[in-house]
This record gives C-alpha cells, structure tokens and sequence, in this order.
C-alpha cells in the first residue's frame, strides 16, 4: 500500500503544465474514472492524471483508449500493444515508446520488442505483427491502406487502437515529461530496466477485461460518421461516439472559433509528412489569427501536426492569455482529437465532415 502511493505520488509529478487531480482529492467524475483506470492499471496513470483539470475531457480519453485496447477482444492484446507501440514510434513520442514497448518485452519478447521500438517493424518474422505495425506506423500517411486481416471485428479493435494512440501522443508530447526510462541508462541499462517493468506491468497485460466499463462516465451518443471505423463492435462504437461527443462540446467551449477553423483546414490538407525541427511552418497560418486567438492558434496547430515541437515558451504564451488549467487541456484535447479523428476516418469509407 505505502509502494503503491509512493509509486502513484512520483507519477503525479511527471505531468508539466498543469496541477493534476490527487486520487485522494478527487471527486465526481474524476474519482469515478480514476477507480477504473486504478483498478486495471494498478495506479492512476499520468496520461490519466493529466487530463484531471477537465473531468470530460478525463472521460473521453478513458473511453477512447480502454475499450478498444484492454479488452483481450478478437485481435488480443498482443496485436494491439504492438500497433500502439509503432504509433507512438510515428509520432515521436517517447514516453509511449518506453511504456508499450516494456508491455511488449512481456508479449513478443525483448528481440520484437526493440525491433518496433526502432521502427523496424518490416524486420518482424511474425507476418501478422509485422503487417500491422508497418500499417500502424504509416496510417497517418493519406495513401495506408488496411491491411486485409484488418477486417470484421479486427477492424474497430485495431482502428481504435490507431485513433486513441494518436489522439493520447499529442497529449503526452506536451504536457508528461519525454522519457519514463532514465535517460541516463546506456543500452543494456534501459533494457534490463524494461525487463524489471515488463515484470511489473503483466498483470495489467493479462488479466481479463470486461468490454464497455467505461461507457457508464458519459451518456450515449450517435456514432457520427467519422467514427463509422467502429460500428463492428458495441463497446467500442458507444466509446467512440460519447468520446467524440465530449470533445466536440470541449472545441465548442475552449477553442475560439478560427482556431477551430484553422486546425480543421490544415489537418485536413496534411498529407502526414513531417513539419522538420523548427515550427516556423506554423507562423504564417497563425498570423491570419486575431491577435487575440494567436497563442491558442499556435498551440492548436503544433499539437495537431508536431506535438513534440511544443514547448515551455508555447504553453506559457497560451497561459498568460488563459491561465486556467482546464482551459489548457480542453484546447489541446481538441487539437489531438480533431488531428486524431482525421486519420482514423480514412478507414470508414465515408467523408470527412
């Protein structure tokens, strides 16, 4: 017990930017999915911690990531750890990297587990992993195509998987700290420390989950078309539309008009190429801004299309305009939600709205 919420307390200070909710002073909503997320990950995780400021926001991040990634279901845990691993690889976002991949040395074993950790994954000798990690990796690429075991049931599974990794990196690139393996460990320290975690993490990888706990944190909703990718599945198409509900209302409430305008239009255009090291792309869209909207523009946009770009200086420009703590996770929730649903309604058949 006393590990435990040593363990919980050290996690908490991972997140930058804003004061989470502690597990003991939560309330409401937020005591409500931090009993789930405690229950099945065995601590309140910082990516859950971190969207604490905003209960709705806290929910439908909840629900996007468990329902199509806890549940064994028909691809099985193994499948779906990999595929969110080499999302995270696409994504630059090294904290995901080190957790799926320290799930993945218990899965697929140390060998795979670093081959996709390094994107490698057309090295794997298992086709189906190898298929759907080379996939996963290039999915946000406007020419990826489904893999053809990607059909019936896998289909919501390993879509939902796509679209709450790249929802859940955006979040992570801005607001947990880069690495949760000491980078002070040379290779063989990161590996064995991985090893001792994969230890650790197992039951969390192998204990059965019921499908849709978490669809009682928010009232139902129509599955809108861009999440028809889910409609094979109950559970994870009553996620997706009450997480795709929430988002919008929270782009409604803390994105100004012409940011959401702006981040709608340009992720629509990215054909998922790389914005390079500097983010001066990005400020000749935000100077077509009111100048009151510009920092907001500007953290929007980065965290669509290169969260690991943004930065103390950006979140502080934000702040200084909006201090409030929900403000700031609700505006970034939106950014990776907006850029997320784009990828994934390329795998519904139907057209973006």
């Amino acid at each position: 017990m006393i590990a435990g919420r040593a363990v919980s307390s050290v996690a908490q200070r991972q997140v930058r930017h804003v004061s989470p909710v502690s597990p003991s002073a939560a309330r409401g909503l937020v005591a409500d999915v931090y009993q789930q997320v405690a229950e099945e990950m065995r601590m309140v995780i910082p990516p859950a911690s971190l969207h604490s400021p905003s209960p709705e926001a806290l929910a439908a991040y909840w629900m996007l990531l468990r329902e199509p990634l806890l549940p064994s279901g028909a691809a099985g845990r193994r499948v779906k750890e990999a595929v969110a691993a080499a999302v995270s690889v696409a994504n630059t976002c090294p904290y995901c990297v080190d957790m799926h991949t320290m799930g993945l040395y218990d899965l697929v074993g140390e060998r795979d587990a670093e081959t996709i950790a390094t994107g490698d994954g057309d090295r794997l000798a298992d086709p189906v992993l190898r298929d759907l990690v080379v996939f996963a990796g290039a999915a946000h690429r406007p020419d990826a195509e489904l893999p053809e075991l990607v059909a019936g049931p896998w289909r919501a599974e390993i879509v939902g998987v796509l679209v709450s990794f790249h929802y859940l990196c955006r979040m992570v690139n801005v607001f947990l700290a880069p690495y949760l393996v000491p980078p002070r460990l040379g290779p063989r320290g990161r590996r064995r420390f991985k090893q001792g975690m994969s230890v650790v993490l197992r039951p969390t990888l192998h204990d059965l989950r019921t499908a849709g706990r978490s669809l009682a944190l928010a009232p139902a909703a129509e599955l809108p078309p861009a999440a028809a990718w889910a409609a094979g599945d109950p559970a994870i198409a009553g996620a997706a539309a009450r997480a795709y509900a929430i988002f919008d209302r929270l782009g409604e409430r803390a994105v100004p008009e012409s940011v959401r305008g702006l981040v709608e239009a340009r992720t629509g255009a990215w054909q998922g190429q790389p914005m390079g090291l500097s983010r001066r792309w990005c400020e000749p869209d935000v100077d077509t801004l009111p100048p009151g909207d510009r920092a907001a523009g500007r953290l929007a946009l980065l965290t669509a299309l290169s969260s690991y770009q943004v930065d103390d200086e950006v979140v502080a420009a934000f702040r200084r305009e909006r201090p409030d703590d929900r403000d700031l996770v609700e505006l970034v929730a939106w950014a990776g939600y907006t850029a997320a649903r784009r990828i994934g309604v390329r795998f519904t058949g139907v057209a973006q709205r």
